[in-house]
């Protein structure tokens, strides 16, 4: 059963009159789970908006089953006809943009705009894949006479678990190859943040997806290790946190179950004296403080070159300063609310660590009470700048997932790109300079997989994304995605006699 709870501050009855019934999609329907409850939170204002069912381990052998089943057949419509569902899916959710948007900010505690964009970016995905599943093909070869090709064909039921950071956008990333490839899918959204995806799925339906080819499973870790234990699970696609990405591995090589992984980050953003030093100062900002920091890519340690340090950190300052924190539905508003108390607590920590350590905070550092009484039950924290770090400092060597920049200083080339790659981690990087020799041959020796030159978190569909190292297995986004949701199936066919030396 689900409660409402409707007494809402203004910004945000929208998204209170869109909240969908439950918090699961089976066979193109709404379900309301039987494992336990799971409370929807406005993150704003720590309210809790609605209470579902999460889904029990039947529920997920119940959608399992579902998809499995319309696999069957989903497999067989032509690759020009599943791309047509996303494209239509694509228009959808294009004329519906400020409608997920409000459902994204309500559940994420982001600035509306970021939502706006978020939507923006998963409907850019939706057209990709969908444009690219109408030409993706296999290979021929000519064998003199004979000859041979290959196919990519679909891989079966595939488990999806997303983030709490980017719900939306993040399914998108993975059921629009799933699907383009003929797969099924079942997807886990993030128990805190389930609204956007569960409301996604009934929009598929509208575009024309069959009945078990998308469904939803909402609730907390139990849900995920049932989807990822699954006999009838081909592979798992997720995005979180190292720890888990290595739990689900592990569980995935019992039955040798495929993996695509987006793990974690600890990203630089090395920053060259030969900038435009508003530019720079504004790509270390895009690349700390969207989504209150909450974004695995980010450029959390920022190297300076030591000729340019204190003007760069002044202006650094003097615009961190400026943002302002409180209620995400404000058009003013820069950095939102903290996802939930453990994460909230958790980059606190790593602040009173880093004083510790000897970091100074230079803005910042610590919570925020906005002066509206009705954003009394939410968590906000200042962005931050810390100086005086180094390379051995807790903060510089672990992923805070929150608005907490960590300045590092440098001189020579060679040093910097020993440091910047002197981690586990390698999912992003950028450079910043006006030397695009320099750009070119610095990005081209650090160790990361989606990287920038003078811009941070700039990831159109069109390429890959992805990580080395911790940072995951696998590609989200750009052609080359559909190969992880696909299998190459190889076949010879001879066209004369057989050469064969039995008699």
């Amino acid at each position: 059963m689900n409660i409402l709870i409707r007494r809402m501050s203004s910004s945000f009855q929208k998204a209170i009159d869109l909240l969908p019934p439950s918090l699961n999609w089976i066979d193109n329907n709404f379900v309301s789970g039987t494992g336990s409850n799971l409370d929807v939170v406005n993150k704003a204002t720590g309210t809790t908006v609605m209470t579902s069912g999460s889904a029990s381990d039947a529920d997920v052998d119940r959608a399992v089953a579902s998809s499995h089943d319309a696999f069957q057949s989903f497999r067989d419509l032509s690759a020009p006809e599943r791309g047509l569902l996303l494209l239509k899916a694509a228009t959808l959710l294009e004329e519906r943009t400020t409608e997920f948007a409000h459902l994204e900010t309500l559940d994420t505690g982001k600035p509306f705009y970021e939502s706006v964009m978020d939507i923006g970016t998963a409907v850019e995905c939706l057209r990709l894949i969908g444009g690219l599943a109408q030409n993706y093909h296999g290979n021929h070869y000519d064998m003199s006479g004979s000859f041979a090709y290959t196919s990519r064909e679909p891989l079966g039921v595939i488990g999806g678990i997303g983030p709490w950071n980017y719900p939306l956008q993040t399914a998108c990333w993975k059921v629009a190859p799933a699907l383009a490839c003929g797969n099924a899918m079942v997807y886990k959204c993030s128990e805190y943040t389930p609204l956007s995806t569960v409301a996604f799925a009934a929009l598929l339906k509208e575009a024309g997806v069959p009945a078990g080819v998308f469904n939803v499973v909402a609730g907390g870790g139990s849900v995920g290790a049932a989807l990822t234990n699954h006999k009838d699970v081909s592979k798992v696609s997720f995005t979180g946190s190292v720890p888990t990405g290595k739990r689900i591995m592990s569980s995935c090589s019992e039955s040798l179950k495929k993996v695509t992984l987006e793990l974690g980050g600890k990203s630089p953003l090395v920053v060259f004296e030969d900038v435009n030093m508003r530019n720079a100062v504004s790509t270390a900002m895009l690349a700390n403080f969207f989504s209150q920091g909450a974004v695995c890519s980010n450029g959390t340690r920022v190297f300076v070159q030591r000729s340019i340090a204190k003007e760069f950190t002044a202006q650094l300052v003097e615009r961190t300063k400026k943002l302002i924190v409180g209620n995400p539905m404000n058009e003013d508003t820069k950095v939102g609310a903290t996802i939930c108390q453990m994460q909230y607590d958790k980059i606190l920590e790593y602040l009173d660590v880093a004083r510790a350590e000897g970091a100074e905070v230079l803005c910042g550092g610590g919570a925020v009470t906005p002066d509206d009484p009705d954003l009394a039950g939410g968590l906000y924290i200042a962005p931050t700048v810390l100086g005086g770090c180094t390379d051995d400092m807790t903060v510089v060597k672990e992923e805070v997932f929150g608005p907490v920049l960590s300045l590092l200083i440098f001189d020579t080339e060679e040093e910097v790109i020993a440091r910047a790659n002197n981690t586990h981690f390698g999912l992003g990087a950028a450079v910043c300079t006006d030397n695009l020799s320099r750009a070119y041959r610095v990005i081209s020796k650090i160790e990361a997989g989606s990287c920038n030159v003078n811009t941070y978190n700039a990831y159109p569909a069109v390429l890959p994304f992805g990580g080395y190292k911790n940072s995951g297995i696998g590609r989200e986004l750009g052609e080359e995605c559909l190969n992880y949701y696909s299998q190459t199936k190889a076949v010879y066919v001879e066209t004369g006699d057989p050469w064969c030396p039995f008699e």
